[in-house]
C-alpha cells in the first residue's frame, strides 16, 4: 500500500533552515505529483509547495524565494529545503500524492491529493 514517511522536522531560531524528507513506497512515485502542505495551530492546512513529475515547480506565495522543493525518483524522496524560516512557518508539515499520474502534472489544491503522511513538526522561535 501507499506509504509516505516524513521526517526532518525540529526546532530552530528565526532566520535558520531546514530539510524535511518524505520516503515514499507502494506504488510508482516517478509517475505522480508530490506536494508540501502544512498547518499551523488554530488554523486551516495550506498548500506549501507541488513539484510535477517533470520536475515544474509551484510555490505559495508565503513561501517563495525561500523554500526549494525537489525529489530524487531514484531514492522514491521528496525534499522540502526551508532557508530563512519565520516564526510563521511554525506548523506541522505533511508531504501528500495527488490521486491523479501523468507528466508535467502539478497543484496545490489539496482535494487533488489523496495520500498523506503522518506529518512532522517545525517550530522557528522569535
Amino acid at each position: 500500500q501507499v506509504q509516505l514517511v516524513e521526517s526532518g522536522g525540529g526546532s530552530v531560531p528565526a532566520g535558520g533552515s531546514l530539510r524535511l524528507s518524505c520516503a515514499a513506497s507502494g506504488y510508482t512515485y516517478s509517475s505522480f505529483c508530490m506536494g508540501w502542505f502544512r498547518q499551523a495551530p488554530g488554523k486551516e492546512r495550506e498548500g506549501v509547495a507541488a513539484i510535477s513529475t517533470y520536475r515544474a515547480t509551484r510555490y505559495a506565495d508565503s513561501v517563495k524565494d525561500r523554500f526549494i522543493i525537489s525529489r530524487d525518483n531514484a531514492k522514491n524522496t521528496l525534499y522540502l529545503q526551508m532557508n530563512s524560516l519565520k516564526p510563521e512557518d511554525t506548523a506541522i508539515y505533511y508531504c501528500a500524492r495527488t490521486s491523479r499520474s501523468g507528466p508535467n502534472y502539478y497543484t496545490l489544491v489539496q482535494s487533488d491529493y489523496n495520500y498523506w503522511g503522518q506529518g512532522t513538526q517545525v517550530t522557528v522561535s522569535s
